[in-house]
């Protein structure tokens, strides 16, 4: 896995975040626990092939965070989702997933799941997602939530709202059906840079901090406030 200088402005002599990670892949147990255990802020408590040993220490040992895949024989990941969420409120589940299929992530968040992440998510997206699911947030991996809103939470796309030009316009367009940067950079032929400096100026007319909450504001408010 990459290397990363996620970890250049955290401090050590915090409480850490004790994690507990489930996938019955070895290797990417291996890796998911040896990447988190370089965080000073984290501390992997354990880490299963088997949902079921999973759940068996979980009713031993508190976790802050479990991250755990989906699709495992015998009990899976949302009925490890499930049990969690009714013998442990307190602790946050985010969901790692290879399958790129939002019905998962709909059962999964009306499971309540903290978060949820592809396997295509970067190492350091995996770390945040502790963090944030910690701290009560509820991540997604930007693909994943841009499909969520697209066919979940998009009414019509009103014409060019004032004040956003109109390759702004182009990439939002492109944006609420659930794109990545690296697909509207394709489909525009243009930099991903160029895209992404793009999102960055309509986050800030929309007065927003993701692109989550961008895709909403657009889809609301249908122009800029006032």
């Amino acid at each position: 896995m990459p290397t990363s200088d996620i970890h250049s402005g955290e401090k050590a002599d915090v409480e850490p975040i004790r994690v507990v990670v489930v996938d019955d892949e070895v290797y990417v147990l291996r890796a998911l626990q040896a990447y988190l255990s370089k965080s000073p802020r984290i501390q992997v408590l354990g880490a299963f092939a088997s949902a079921a040993d999973a759940l068996l220490f979980l009713r031993g040992t508190h976790a802050d965070v479990v991250l755990t895949d989906v699709a495992m024989p015998g009990l899976d990941g949302l009925e490890l989702l499930s049990r969690l969420k009714q013998e442990s409120p307190s602790t946050a589940v985010v969901v790692l997933t290879g399958l790129d299929d939002d019905t998962v992530m709909m059962d999964a968040l009306g499971r309540h799941a903290n978060g949820f992440l592809l396997k295509s998510a970067e190492p350091d997206d995996v770390v945040r997602a502790v963090f944030a699911a910690y701290d009560g947030g509820t991540p997604l991996s930007p693909d994943a939530a841009s499909k969520l809103v697209a066919k979940h939470l998009r009414p019509v796309m009103p014409d060019r709202a004032p004040g956003i030009t109109a390759a702004e316009q182009e990439v939002l367009t492109l944006l609420c059906d659930g794109m990545s940067n690296a697909e509207i950079a394709d489909t525009l032929a243009v930099a991903e840079s160029t895209v992404k400096r793009h999102v960055s100026s309509l986050m800030h007319k929309y007065g927003v901090s993701s692109r989550l909450r961008l895709v909403i504001a657009a889809n609301k408010a249908g122009s800029l406030p006032p």
